[in-house]
């Protein structure tokens, strides 16, 4: 049964919905572990730390880069208490000026297989320790060889510098392994870069490797999707917009095109089957369930994993955080069928 509206037939109409002030409880629905990582990431009046951050002026390059050095420093030291976990190696090297950590797993599956991995930090952020840990973490976890690719990021490097340092990576790989040897990954500005680095590639004549991984990816720099509207401070890990970063890193250019906004691109054009992942608390929800809406309407095989109450980010090592790495590791093994 539906009311009948009490305006007059001339009122404007909304522009959408009225919400009451209210306070989003953290869900039962959720493990334990997951329900206390919600707690610890807002203070006693229920506002998320990350809410409390003050961004500089999209021309402050000095406030960028104090910024840029705390939040590295923050990583560095949340990911420290991992180093004595890590059973990988890892050495650096440089591929045409591009930075790349290779993580070689203590007991390596198929030596002619390689997850490339494109780290975290909102296109600006998540470079040096963080980056060379994280490969190591990918290739522990998945058993395979990890490129890790340390791509440089603006103020100094604004785009396109980053997507070039991953194609020319890539290209690297390719004179090395056969293209249906290789998975490429990323979480959040890294899944921006991952699958705005096969439409270039796809663009430019490359082979394309045998998968796409993007963990709650970041591929709509415009940000026009829902969850955008719906879930500020209600992600407690992303609570609001990052727009200034999403402009800093463009440095002008158009961010609907889809090497800035993959989420915008042809994809009926061929690509390669795709594990999306996100949680229902995530700001780029919206990116991810309209993207995995986008290789559906072109028939690229695709995968969609919306975790309950998932932040962006996850967790921190909750039970669904475990869930999730064995649903990876599964898809990317599924793809790389002769590895171990």
């Amino acid at each position: 049964m539906t009311a009948e509206p009490n305006e007059t037939p001339d009122a404007t109409p909304a522009e959408g919905v009225r919400l009451p002030a209210r306070t989003v409880p953290f869900p039962r629905s959720i493990s334990a572990e997951a329900q206390a990582a919600l707690r610890r990431l807002v203070n006693a009046e229920g506002v998320p730390f990350n809410a409390l951050h003050v961004l500089p002026e999209l021309h402050d390059i000095d406030g960028w880069m104090r910024l840029k050095a705390a939040a590295d420093a923050q990583y560095g030291a949340a990911l420290a208490s991992l180093a004595g976990q890590l059973r990988s190696s890892v050495e650096t090297v440089e591929v045409e000026g591009a930075t790349v950590h290779v993580a070689t797993p203590a007991e390596p599956g198929a030596d002619d297989a390689i997850y490339v991995d494109l780290h975290g930090g909102a296109l600006v952020m998540g470079g040096g320790a963080a980056c060379r840990t994280g490969a190591q973490m990918q290739a522990d976890q998945l058993g395979l060889r990890c490129w890790g690719i340390d791509y440089r990021m603006p103020p100094e490097h604004p785009y396109p510098a980053a997507l070039d340092d991953c194609l020319a990576v890539y290209r690297r790989l390719l004179q090395r392994y056969p293209a249906h040897r290789i998975v490429v990954g990323g979480r959040s500005a890294g899944g921006n870069l991952a699958a705005a680095m096969l439409l270039r590639a796809r663009d430019e004549g490359l082979p394309l490797p045998a998968a796409l991984v993007l963990l709650s990816p970041e591929v709509d720099l415009t940000e026009s999707g829902d969850s955008f509207a719906l879930n500020p401070l209600v992600d407690v890990v992303l609570p609001h917009s990052l727009m200034p970063q999403n402009r800093l890193y463009a440095a002008g250019a158009d961010l609907a095109h889809p090497y800035l906004s993959p989420l915008f691109g042809d994809f009926s054009r061929g690509f390669v089957p795709t594990f999306i992942q996100s949680g229902t608390r995530d700001l780029f929800l919206s990116n991810a369930v309209r993207l995995h809406r986008a290789l559906r309407r072109a028939n690229v095989p695709c995968e969609l994993h919306v975790f309950e109450a998932m932040p962006h980010g996850g967790f921190m090592g909750a039970p669904e955080d475990r869930e999730l790495r064995a649903e990876v590791h599964r898809f990317v093994h599924a793809h790389l069928p002769d590895a171990t």
